[in-house]
């Protein structure tokens, strides 16, 4: 919902960085660096160092918006280049979200699980759909700079951030804070596939 009004915000910054890196480090070894940064995340939530551990999650979404800026830059662009980012991504929220159901598991862990099950929701719904985009040529006004077509709902990249960040802040309240967030994916889920569908109606 709200990435439309981020993004354009995160632009210059991001672009002033990649000019920076740009003939020093490639697309994928700034996905893939973020990607093992991020992961760091894991252990540290199992551990309840939620300070480190936030480091860590804001070092990654920084290294997931500069790849693709410098991809774009550096005109290294590509198919392989965007579907390494956007797995890793999934991957990585996912350990998130483990890491505190492992710090508590009586508390977290049945959160954590309703969790995990409304991203599946909404990572499929967008996964399917852009998979029937690219195939009709269904354009992306809002994010032409995406690999894939980007299906908006009410949580997308900036809300899942605000998400995690939230989290590592008020890890006691993280149940709470976790379900709360699951019921908005699951609107995401559905609205996605009511509108995926509609549209994929229309197309044929």
């Amino acid at each position: 919902m709200l990435d439309r009004f981020t993004m354009p915000l995160t632009h210059r910054p991001l672009e002033r960085l990649a000019r920076l890196l740009h003939g020093r480090l490639t697309p994928d070894q700034v996905t893939l660096g973020a990607f093992m940064i991020g992961m760091v995340a894991l252990p540290l939530l199992a551990f309840e160092h939620y300070g480190w551990a936030l480091l860590a999650i804001v070092l990654n979404r920084l290294g997931d918006g500069l790849d693709g800026a410098l991809a774009r830059l550096s005109g290294e662009a590509s198919d392989a280049g965007g579907f390494l980012d956007i797995g890793l991504d999934f991957v990585f929220y996912a350990a998130v979200v483990l890491g505190f159901a492992l710090a508590e598991p009586a508390a977290n862990a049945l959160a954590a699980a309703f969790l995990l099950f409304s991203f599946m929701g909404t990572a499929t719904s967008f996964l399917a759909f852009a998979i029937a985009a690219g195939q009709r040529g269904i354009e992306r006004p809002r994010f032409p700079q995406k690999a894939f077509y980007y299906m908006e709902g009410l949580t997308e990249g900036t809300e899942t951030v605000a998400a995690l960040v939230l989290f590592c802040v008020f890890p006691g309240l993280f149940a709470w804070l976790a379900t709360l967030f699951a019921l908005a994916c699951l609107i995401t889920t559905a609205t996605r596939l009511w509108g995926g569908y509609r549209a994929l109606s229309i197309e044929s």
